[in-house]
């Protein structure tokens, strides 16, 4: 924490950095914050302040390194602080350039392949606030592809929900616009806590691509799978089958209100068929569940028979759910979680528009994909796992 004279400090000389220096102010600032977040990240590392007497410290300061770093606002002046015999570098600048740095890569390879507008060549003037040349692109593009391939390639570990989804961007490919679908995973670990298990790029969401996306998070030992919660893609199906066999599978219960709402024989039924989705999937058991789909099919077998015909075949798809803790049914039952990272990439790809190609859109949704991970695992627990435990223990009681 900073203390409330160093708070005023601070905020004494932001306040002449931008009285002073007017718009170039700002860049002023972020130097001052970022200097700032350096050195409290070191303190943190070392468990004790600049000479600071302490039986906890666990290492010494050594100074500081001076470093430029390009950014939006311009090129930055840095402090980078130094630890003595120690592997320390301060985090918080590589959290904060990382995903801007993607983007200026898709947006100068767009400018230097001769494929951007008008609008693309200011963007990129602006945001890199130099001028672009390829060997500049090829340089940050091999530092930055090193970094997330090691990412998109470390050892996974134990796993017990996976949750599967695609979204698609637009890439030029031989010369046409095409969409790319973008193969995403993430997963619940045995601590209750969120991870970004993987992420690829494909020509379609057809079933090899995703069994050759299930195979990879296998080979990287991915174990202890229980559960896999996704949409209801044909080629995800069928590669889920191939690759995990034996894990139940939970149909994300939100698609499956609007799938229902398809077989609505009158507009103002849509509505009255969302209310029957929910009161099932709102049961407090599975017998309840079940005992409510046979006095619905009895009910409305004449009335909707394509809605009656679409729930028996597809209902017992979405009741998986129940075989887990009743602390756990809020998050497992659909797949929402991931639509909220889609709407983050969405938003921070618009810029973008259209990706050079796919190699290009996959450097930058890493880059975003890295940040939600580094703030799940470092936040709070997402799942309270002990419940899941409790549950596997009664059902070896009842064998």
């Amino acid at each position: 924490m900073i203390s409330n004279q160093n708070n005023n400090n601070l905020m004494d000389e932001i306040m002449r950095s931008l009285i002073s220096n007017n718009s170039d102010g700002i860049k002023e600032v972020l130097e001052i914050l970022f200097n700032l977040a350096m050195k409290e990240e070191r303190k943190k590392f070392l468990n004790a302040d600049n000479y600071e007497r302490s039986l906890e410290r666990l290492g010494y300061a050594n100074g500081y390194k001076d470093k430029k770093i390009k950014t939006r606002m311009g090129e930055l002046d840095l402090n980078i602080p130094q630890v003595r015999g120690l592997g320390f570098y301060p985090q918080s600048i590589e959290k904060g350039c990382r995903s801007e740095k993607a983007l200026k890569l898709a947006l100068a390879e767009m400018y230097i392949q001769g494929v951007s507008t008008r609008k693309v060549q200011k963007i990129t003037e602006v945001m890199c606030g130099f001028e672009v040349s390829s060997n500049q692109v090829s340089q940050a593009t091999k530092e930055l592809d090193e970094q997330f391939e090691k990412f998109r390639n470390r050892p996974i570990g134990e796993i017990s929900y996976l949750i599967l989804d695609a979204m698609y961007v637009k890439t030029r490919r031989d010369g046409s616009v095409l969409d790319t679908a973008i193969l995403i995973a993430y997963g619940v670990n045995p601590t209750g806590k969120r991870e970004i298990l993987g992420v690829s790029t494909s020509i379609s969401e057809a079933e090899i691509h995703w069994r050759e996306f299930l195979k990879s998070l296998q080979n990287r030992g991915m174990h202890g799978l229980q559960l896999i919660i996704s949409d209801d893609h044909t080629g995800l199906k069928k590669a889920r089958k191939t690759v995990f066999p034996s894990v139940l599978w939970q149909r994300c219960q939100f698609h499956m209100i609007q799938n229902a709402m398809a077989y609505a024989s009158k507009k103002d039924m849509k509505f009255e068929i969302a209310d029957i989705m929910r009161s099932i999937f709102n049961s407090p058991t599975l017998e309840i569940a079940l005992e409510m789909k046979r006095k619905i099919i009895e009910k409305y077998k004449t009335k909707a028979s394509s809605f009656i015909n679409w729930l028996e075949e597809n209902i017992d798809e979405g009741l998986a759910v129940f075989k887990f803790p009743k602390e756990h049914w809020k998050k497992i039952r659909t797949s929402n979680g991931m639509e909220r990272i889609n709407r983050e990439i969405k938003r921070r790809t618009r810029v973008a528009v259209i990706f050079p190609n796919s190699e290009s859109a996959l450097r930058l949704i890493t880059a975003i994909l890295i940040e939600i991970h580094e703030d799940w695992i470092t936040g709070p627990q997402y799942l309270n796992m002990k419940a899941l435990l409790d549950n596997e223990k009664n059902e070896l009681l009842n064998l």
